[in-house]
């Protein structure tokens, strides 16, 4: 019988070479390596940042704006920079870009391993995110042109399973470096790991590109990096000054939404954009980055400030914290390989709207969290969120990367991850300002009886009120500040589940249901031999 013709709708890409195509999956254990370095630094991080923000010699004494930037100086530059790699990399070839995005990163880990203040860190934290680029979107490119179409969602469910891979060691690794080594090692951990995969890049990963590439888009690129960075760095200010209506938190907002709505329209009239808008006429195509942007900026403002709930106010240790993030990666792990099999019988629609509803679900549970919370909670909570994502991340990814043809899946890749890493910075920035604002104002109060000199500074933070109650023996701050916290986290917690919960109606509006879905596999035509396909 013979096979069916592929939709009307589904670009038309050409076969596989059949050398390539038999070594597929041993190029993505490579491509999924170079993926766990860059979502591990991330989730290194997040167990490290209380470290970090301890006076010196055991950290940097970052306050927590500044934690906020070693964050987002990352996530900025990985995002603003991602259209252009994956630009260069479908002109110049992908592999080029994987090996340059490595030699990047691992230069940059080991400058932020050895920095000397807040400032260098955040400064190197950029030229990782400058290597993470070329890395990222290249990966996903890589794959889509190594695997044939009817294979796609599953090495791409394979591949989402490794961000929950990296998610499982990312903490325990930085718990245990932490606890024998100082907080410089969490990043000197990836320069082996970095030349192992450059070997593995060089003997087994072919070259692709795209046969007709468009020029490199200059002015749009320049215009998305500064509009991000206007915007950001408004909303972490907000936190700061616990305001948003201060001229120096307002104008900064406002350039920044004003110089991305001109990148929009900018892009709209180019012949070369670095962003093709017309892809967001696609509902499939909108709704799936959306649901991207929307789960990431609710999960990532919580594992921020998560990690100071289960350090500061638990006191549990960095390794402890890594430990109790396992069933959030496990999840991940056991299930994002199998979400095809799931949208294969209820649809995409369906399966990520439920996904979405988990997150949200596990994210409002913050808000009931306090001091005493039981373990197996707290692991619970994190298995529903993680089981969420894995119903996700596959299915979007799946819907993206097959609305466009092979040959531009550099561009869609980053698209991909932009749409990712922005809702992620953007959910540290503000949720991160929103957690700040709200224990500024708990915490002013009990601030009466200190010292002039310190009282603003110990009201900016959690870990900025413990170390000045340890400093001047105010062990009556203590209990406030944490209750403080607390406050604050709830309060994050609700608008955090109501941005997952805004993400669930938008799939459940425009995602396909279960006939039209994309993440379900096309029946591919028979292998011809490949001296056929000469």
């Amino acid at each position: 019988m013979p096979a069916p013709s592929p939709s009307p709708s589904a670009p038309v890409s050409p076969r596989v070479p059949e050398a390539v195509h038999r070594r597929r999956w041993a190029v993505l254990g490579v491509l999924m390596l170079s993926l766990l370095i860059v979502v591990l630094d991330n989730s290194i991080l997040n167990v490290a940042v209380k470290t970090i923000a301890s006076p010196a010699p055991t950290g940097l004494g970052s306050t927590q704006s500044e934690l906020e930037w070693a964050i987002n100086s990352y996530t900025l530059v990985f995002a603003g920079l991602l259209f252009t790699s994956g630009l260069l990399g479908d002109r110049f070839g992908r592999k080029k870009s994987l090996l340059f995005g490595l030699v990047v990163f691992g230069l940059g880990s080991a400058l932020a391993a050895f920095s000397g203040s807040p400032g260098e860190l955040v400064a190197h934290r950029a030229v990782m995110g400058l290597g993470a680029a070329f890395v990222m979107p290249a990966t996903l490119a890589v794959l889509m042109n190594v695997f044939e179409r009817d294979e796609q969602p599953k090495a791409i469910g394979i591949w989402a399973g490794g961000v929950g891979l990296a998610i499982a060691i990312g903490p325990i690794t930085g718990g245990v470096l932490l606890e024998h080594f100082w907080w410089g090692s969490i990043f000197l951990v990836n320069v082996p790991v970095v030349l192992i995969a450059l070997a593995l890049m060089a003997w087994l990963v072919p070259e692709s590109r795209d046969p007709a590439p468009g020029r490199i888009d200059l002015a749009g690129v320049g215009l998305s990096v500064l509009g991000l960075v206007l915007l950001v760095y408004g909303i972490i200010r907000g936190g700061e000054r616990a305001s948003f209506t201060e001229p120096g938190v307002l104008v900064p907002v406002l350039a920044g939404l004003a110089v991305l709505t001109a990148f929009v329209l900018y892009e709209r009239r180019s012949d070369h954009p670095a962003l093709d808008v017309s892809y967001f006429r696609k509902p499939v195509f909108s709704a799936a980055v959306a649901a991207i942007a929307l789960v990431f900026f609710a999960l990532m403002g919580v594992t921020f400030f998560s990690a100071f709930y289960l350090q500061s106010v638990r006191g549990y240790s960095a390794l402890d914290s890594g430990l109790l993030l396992l069933p959030l990666a496990l999840a991940q792990m056991v299930f994002a390989p199998r979400a095809r099999l799931a949208v294969a019988r209820f649809g995409a629609r369906t399966v990520c709207a439920s996904g979405m509803a988990a997150v949200a679900l596990g994210l409002g549970a913050f808000a009931f969290f306090d001091a005493d919370t039981p373990v197996w909670v707290m692991a619970l909570v994190f298995l529903v969120q993680g089981t969420g994502m894995a119903h996700i991340m596959p299915p979007v990814t799946v819907a993206i990367m097959q609305t466009l043809p092979r040959e531009k899946a550099g561009s869609g890749s980053a698209i991909n991850n932009t749409f990712r890493q922005v809702g992620g910075a953007l959910g540290v920035a503000v949720l991160g300002s929103v957690l700040s604002s709200v224990y500024r104002g708990e915490i002013e109060g009990r601030l009466g009886a200190l010292p002039a000199a310190v009282r603003t500074t110990a009201g900016e933070s959690l870990e900025a009120t413990l170390a000045v109650a340890e400093k001047l023996g105010a062990e009556e701050l203590v209990a406030p500040a944490h209750q403080a916290f607390l406050d604050a986290m709830h309060v994050t917690a609700w608008a955090s589940a109501g941005i997952a919960a805004a993400g669930a109606v938008v799939v459940a509006a425009f995602l396909p249901g279960r006939a039209a879905d994309p993440g379900v596999p096309d029946r591919a035509a028979p292998r011809a031999p490949e001296s056929a396909r000469r």
